[in-house]
Parts: structure tokens; C-alpha cells; sequence
């Protein structure tokens, strides 16, 4: 069975740094959203990626476009990366969506996922979780991620930025198929009204049957423009 694929899910499962305001006829929209897409917005992010033992550092942006995409029924804002690549981001009543690809090996099958990384009305200790089940080289291999609201209406300091009622997620994946011991992540990200994604630190420890991976990536937000 392969299993890089999961290090490769958690870099894709944890990185929203925007998201999309929409309407809905069974849900109210949050007075403060957690995000803003006004066309233009721009946010300026710092990324240290130690996963390899030689640590790599590189800034990137993030811009909000003015275009939108429907999805699985889901209305998406679509954010531009200055590296190239979309990001697809949805808001429904408190539930933020996240909608990508996986990317990497062609043996997941061009897997999608359509994430639900924060809800902005839960309190502290509350968790939700997702189940998901990818085809491997035509093997079923179940992942569940569980987040959990670490803390909330905190104060955060970024870059030298105090920043108020934030809200941290603690975010782990597990595998039915993997021991709790061989498959270790600690994803923590943090989200400020306005801004959306903040700060956020993926760790993903993967060692079984011979196969030893690891991404150890830390992310925070230098600077932002919005309009």
C-alpha cells in the first residue's frame, strides 16, 4: 500500500488563507466573518518549510479575484497564488469550506476534497470531524481529519500585528488502516476576523512498514491589503 500520499494530503487539507462570503437560504451569514474577498485583497504570507532538514523560507501572496465557481451546489470566491494556482473558498451560515485537488502522484486518482476547516460559532473544546476515503492504486484507504476549537476570542500576536478574537484550530489526521503510533500530526492554525488565516504550523510524522515521511511547514501572515 502507498501512504506518501497522506504527508501530501496534509499540506493540501491545511493551508486556507482566504474564504468566501455566500448567500444561503437555510443559513445567516456571521455579523464578523472570518474572511474577507473584496477583488484586490491582498495578503502577503511567510513560509518556512523545514520537511526536508535544510529549512527553506519564501514569501508568497495570496489575491482575491473577482470571479466565483459553483461546486458540489457550493458557491467557491476563487483566490489567485503568486506562485500560480487557484484557491477555491466558501462560507455557509458559520461553516468555511475549502474545495482543492490533491496534488502529486496520479495513483490517488486526481482525488478532490471539500474541506470544512473552521466553524466560527463553536466554543472552546467543541469538535467536528470529516471522513474521507481515497483510491489508491485501486485500494480504498479511509483518513478521517478531527479539529477541534483549541481556544477562542484569543489575542494573537503575527509578525509584530496583535490581532483580536482569534480563533485556533487544532487539526489531526488518522488512518483506520495506520496505528495511532506510526501516523503522528499536530496542525494548528489560527484565524482573526477580517483576515482569515493568520498563522499556521503543519507537523505530520508518518513511519510504517519501512515507509518514513515527515512535513514540518510553518506559515504566517506578514502583511495584508484589504479592500
Amino acid at each position: 500500500m502507498k501512504t506518501r500520499f497522506l504527508t501530501v494530503l496534509a499540506v493540501t487539507l491545511f493551508f486556507g488563507s482566504c474564504s468566501k462570503s455566500v448567500d444561503s437560504s437555510q443559513n445567516t451569514n456571521p455579523a464578523e466573518s472570518y474572511l474577507t474577498t473584496t477583488s484586490g485583497s491582498i495578503w502577503t504570507y511567510h513560509e518556512i518549510n523545514s520537511t526536508s532538514g535544510t529549512v527553506n523560507s519564501s514569501d508568497y501572496m495570496v489575491t482575491s479575484t473577482d470571479r466565483d465557481s459553483t461546486i458540489n451546489n457550493r458557491k467557491y470566491h476563487i483566490f489567485s497564488y503568486s506562485y500560480g494556482g487557484s484557491q477555491y473558498l466558501g462560507l455557509s451560515g458559520h461553516d468555511y469550506y475549502e474545495f482543492d485537488s490533491i496534488p502529486g502522484s496520479s495513483s490517488i486518482g486526481g482525488a478532490a476534497v471539500e474541506r470544512l476547516y473552521l466553524k466560527d460559532n463553536l466554543n472552546t473544546g467543541d469538535i467536528w470531524k470529516q471522513n474521507f476515503t481515497f483510491s489508491v492504486s485501486g485500494f480504498p484507504v479511509p483518513l478521517s481529519v478531527t479539529n477541534k476549537i483549541a481556544e477562542k476570542d484569543i489575542s494573537r500576536t503575527v509578525n509584530g500585528i496583535d490581532y483580536q478574537n482569534v480563533i485556533h484550530v487544532n487539526s489531526t489526521i488518522s488512518s483506520t488502516l495506520i496505528p495511532a503510533s506510526s501516523l503522528k500530526s499536530a496542525i494548528d492554525s489560527y484565524y482573526a476576523p477580517k483576515y482569515g488565516l493568520i498563522e499556521n504550523t503543519t507537523i505530520v510524522n508518518l513511519n510504517y512498514m519501512g515507509i518514513s515521511q515527515d512535513v514540518n511547514i510553518s506559515t504566517q501572515l506578514k502583511s495584508a491589503v484589504l479592500k
